[in-house]
């Protein structure tokens, strides 16, 4: 990156600089998160994935089972919240303007508009950017990379600090896989070879195609961290 004005190591030191605040304001969260017992999850993909309605749909078949809220994030509108909250589930939306990701002191700041969370589901559906939203520890337990299969095969490859840094790679609207030339194996295949530990899972929000894996996948990532917090007490 070059800025105008500004030598190499200077924006290398800003660069730096930022990241140590955000993770500072990210501990802040996750002890939050810890105390509470709630378990957070940091949705990112390119923009038109699909990440509202794949959120509307976990949240209408898990909402009788766990607390859920959301916080939305877009640089402008609140459609995806007003969406969100369609469901009965509370949604906070974090408008960034020109920023192109979420950061821990904004998601921070959103905590404290919703109720608590005792033992709760936290979505937080981050800025539609394959870049930026890599770099940024917003405080989640994991990040789940959400790629629509109508984006093409070679997406890991071009973004891969996002896929490196998910825990999760959820291949969406999987429906569409009939009337369309995509080769999943090599999609997974390139997921992996930037990050051999990612898992993968095919789904569909629209029929709710593999849905009931990914809530699987949810129990068991929460019921550990919550194992964890309390061995840690």
């Amino acid at each position: 990156m070059h800025v105008p004005g500004l030598t190499q190591a200077r924006v290398v030191q800003i660069e730096r600089d930022i990241l140590s605040k955000n993770d500072g304001y990210a501990a802040e969260n996750r002890a939050r998160f810890a105390a509470a017992g709630t378990f957070a999850l940091n949705f990112v993909s390119s923009p038109g994935s699909g990440k509202t309605t794949l959120l509307v749909k976990a949240i209408t078949d898990l909402k009788d089972q766990h607390p859920i809220a959301v916080i939305e994030g877009d640089q402008q509108t609140a459609n995806d919240a007003e969406r969100i909250r369609a469901t009965g589930a509370p949604a906070i939306q974090i408008n960034t303007g020109k920023g192109c990701h979420l950061d821990a002191h904004m998601v921070g700041h959103a905590l404290e508009q919703l109720p608590p969370m005792q033992g709760g589901l936290l979505f937080i559906e981050n800025v539609g950017n394959l870049v930026c939203p890599a770099a940024f520890d917003l405080g989640e337990a994991h990040k789940v990379a959400v790629l629509s299969i109508t984006e093409g095969e070679d997406k890991p490859l071009k973004y891969p600090h996002m896929f490196a840094a998910s825990d999760l790679l959820l291949l969406n609207k999987i429906d569409l896989l009939p009337h369309l030339d995509f080769d999943l194996a090599a999609t997974i295949e390139y997921a992996r070879r930037v990050n051999p530990k990612i898992e993968v899972l095919t789904v569909s929000a629209k029929t709710g195609e593999g849905m009931p894996a990914f809530y699987a996948w949810i129990a068991k990532r929460a019921a550990a961290a919550r194992a964890a917090a309390t061995a840690a007490e």
